[in-house]
């Protein structure tokens, strides 16, 4: 029988932790997290994950700030606005909400950010550093990912780790960590361009599906006693809920969990792991400045 890696459980866990850490710093007079989102336009996920990472700060008791802005705002308005946030000396982390407007280029909004707020973990800089393996902001779902595996016990090492998708934000960073020394998994990256995708997550012990299709991975593509880890949130039309759609994962949950030994729902698997992300990142960023 599969056990179910609960995202939200877990991350219920890391925010009682994160929380005690902020009411040690409040008695002791210690500065408290302040953690930032720019949000541009009216995304319907975004606007959902952006309420939920201000619901996060509130329940471990950060300070959270929501900037708003048009979908036809300028790029130079953005980065005005980042360089607000970059010299406010109060505030600790920030992100910038993707995906952003077409006219507006995401790599030079990351690149404006500061690095040392950087609570996405997404600037060159960071994911540099966590390429030779020192100390940096980890990007938020590749960490969340491997703090799940590390907290379910999920052997890593020596372990045949197939990744689906090669994003910046996901594939690619997630497949150098856990290849890095402690975790020691052989890591392969399959993506639109592999040849015969299925032969490689046959022979996986854990595979990791971040390529935004759903119900891609299928219970004929998997070995019996898989560890599946379900990245994909695509919103669905659906007449079965009160929003008219239902979120669905990478992964054919009814027929491929009864193969598996570990693996996670969607939705409450890897999101609420990413939206921590950003607190730890945060703190983190906090404790720097003491």
């Amino acid at each position: 029988m599969y056990k179910i890696i609960d995202g939200k459980l877990t991350a219920g866990l890391i925010k009682d932790e994160i929380a005690r850490k902020v009411a040690e710093r409040s008695q002791k007079g210690m500065k408290i997290p302040h953690l930032a989102a720019i949000l541009v336009g009216s995304n319907g996920s975004s606007e959902t994950y952006v309420a939920n990472k201000i619901k996060d700060c509130e329940e471990v008791g950060f300070i959270s700030t929501l900037v708003r802005m048009k979908d036809d705002v300028s790029e130079e308005e953005i980065l005005e606005a980042i360089g607000k946030l970059n010299s406010d000396p109060d505030v600790d982390g920030f992100i910038v909400q993707l995906p952003l407007p077409d006219h507006i280029s995401e790599s030079r909004i990351t690149e404006a950010i500061d690095p040392e707020k950087d609570a996405d973990g997404f600037h060159p800089v960071n994911l540099g550093r966590m390429v030779i393996g020192i100390d940096c902001y980890l990007p938020a779902t590749p960490f969340g990912i491997v703090e799940l595996l590390k907290r379910y016990n999920i052997e890593t090492s020596g372990k045949e780790c197939v990744v689906i998708g090669r994003s910046n934000i996901v594939g690619r960073p997630l497949s150098i960590l856990l290849s890095q020394k402690g975790l020691d998994a052989t890591v392969t990256v399959v993506h639109s361009r592999t040849k015969d995708i299925a032969s490689h997550l046959k022979r996986a012990d854990i595979i990791v599906a971040a390529l935004g299709s759903p119900g891609f991975v299928k219970a004929d593509m998997v070995k019996p006693g898989v560890v599946v880890i379900d990245v994909g949130t695509t919103r669905l039309p659906s007449s079965a809920t009160k929003s008219g759609w239902r979120l669905a994962g990478d992964v054919d949950f009814e027929n491929v969990a009864p193969l598996c030994s570990y693996i996670t729902p969607v939705p409450g698997g890897v999101g609420p792991m990413t939206r921590v992300a950003l607190l730890r990142n945060t703190l983190m960023a906090v404790g720097k400045r003491d």
